[in-house]
């Protein structure tokens, strides 16, 4: 929930081009995924439905809110914030549909958006982790690029053809791996 509710201050700290401000909150946030984690892995019964449904959609949140404020502050370009934004409705487009095959009746929208009738769980690709710490990578390095004085790095610019190629290979991955990708958890 944190980073939910960071992701519009940090889009107002960087459209506003307060950055040093904003990397301070950009390390909070990150901090508070570690820490989320942490605890989910290794205290008893701090696992549930609703936190992991929460945790990659606050992931997607931060990373779009991020993406779009720092292309407005022009310090990504709008072609790899368009190619980001556009895989990820597409995976969350898939989430849906999967969701919906394998709910089964009667599909009432209560049921549908409860977290409890988990029917499948999506693996990630090892691909579509790299990608994600290539973005995370790339917003930390764009939101310093201003406080530190080097926004027009050939570093900078080659980090973005990194991350575009690993985001088209990530969605290809998931395209090409398809059903390997879901797991249906029970089809009740």
């Amino acid at each position: 929930m944190a980073r939910m509710g960071l992701a519009p201050v940090l889009g107002y700290l960087i459209v506003e081009e307060n950055f040093n401000v904003a990397l301070g909150v950009f390390i909070l946030a990150g901090v508070t995924d570690l820490l989320d984690g942490f605890i989910a892995r290794n205290w008893a019964n701090q696992k549930s439905a609703l936190g992991s449904a929460l945790d990659p959609l606050a992931d997607k949140i931060l990373i779009s809110v991020l993406y779009v404020s720092l292309t407005c502050a022009n310090l990504i370009p709008v072609s790899l914030t368009s190619m980001i934004i556009l895989r990820d409705v597409a995976l969350i487009a898939a989430v849906f549909y999967v969701r919906y095959k394998t709910l089964s009746p009667p599909r009432t929208l209560s049921r549908y958006f409860n977290p409890c009738y988990a029917t499948a769980q999506l693996k990630p690709t090892f691909i579509s982790k790299m990608n994600t710490a290539v973005q995370l990578i790339l917003v930390a390095a764009s939101l310093a690029a201003p406080v530190f004085n080097y926004v027009d790095s050939i570093y900078l610019q080659t980090l973005w053809c990194i991350t575009a190629f690993t985001t088209v290979t990530s969605a290809y991955s998931y395209y090409h791996y398809g059903r390997k990708t879901v797991q249906v958890i029970n089809n009740k």
